[in-house]
């Protein structure tokens, strides 16, 4: 039936990444005058790509961004996030166990996100797990981000595999409408990036833990192999 392929978000499902985020945005914030943001308002601006935190995050700042401040802004962002991309972002607990154990089952593996795909790659590799994926699509790489299908479609056949024999794991309604306009099962973690409870968003599984990833996937697929 195929090898099956499992694609994630990245910014509050493998990796919490709120807090290099949100310094980068108030160093944004800063620059233009506007006092910071806390990390805990992460859950409603983080999700959709840096253009769109830097436009919640102005929003909420009561401060207008015109098209052309928001790109130069996005660059700013871009440069302050980069060069200090892992200073505090750390895996969840269980990752790493959670992608070894797919890999040594033979799982495909990939990465769909709203970050820049030479941000997502930069970040992997600082982790430590860049080896683990087939395929890293961030919002540039096939042109849009999500929710559209289009980049997690595209994941998953550049990554080698079949959308029939895929799964996506995230953390919000963006990565859960994604999986349905692509027509793939989702399983959800509750503690990521969202300002709604996930388990009220209609995900097929919600996982508290990484350890508890192999048994969810193997519910939503029964014949797949696992180690």
């Amino acid at each position: 039936m195929g090898v099956p392929t499992i694609v994630y978000d990245l910014d509050g499902t493998l990796a919490d990444t709120a807090a290099d985020l949100m310094g980068a945005l108030n160093a944004v914030l800063g620059g233009q005058g506007l006092a910071p943001l806390p990390v805990e308002q992460a859950g409603s601006l983080v999700g959709a790509g840096a253009r769109a935190l830097l436009q919640r995050g102005f929003a909420i700042s009561g401060r207008p961004l015109a098209p052309a401040t928001l790109e130069v802004l996005f660059g700013d962002f871009l440069a302050h996030y980069n060069a200090h991309i892992a200073d505090l972002t750390a895996l969840y607990p269980g990752v790493g166990t959670a992608l070894d154990a797919f890999a040594r089952a033979g799982w495909r593996q990939a990465i769909c996100t709203n970050k820049m795909e030479g941000s997502a790659r930069l970040l992997i590799e600082r982790l430590g797990v860049a080896d683990r994926f087939a395929f890293v699509c961030g919002q540039d790489t096939f042109g849009i981000g999500k929710p559209d299908a289009k980049p997690l479609l595209g994941a998953i056949a550049a990554s080698g595999g079949l959308a029939a024999r895929a799964i996506m794991v995230g953390d919000s309604v963006t990565d859960i409408r994604t999986a349905r306009a692509a027509g793939l099962p989702v399983i959800a973690v509750d503690f990521g990036y969202t300002d709604v409870p996930v388990t009220e968003l209609g995900p097929d599984r919600v996982i508290s833990h990484f350890d508890e990833l192999a048994a969810a996937v193997a519910a939503l697929f029964p014949d797949a192999v696992f180690v």
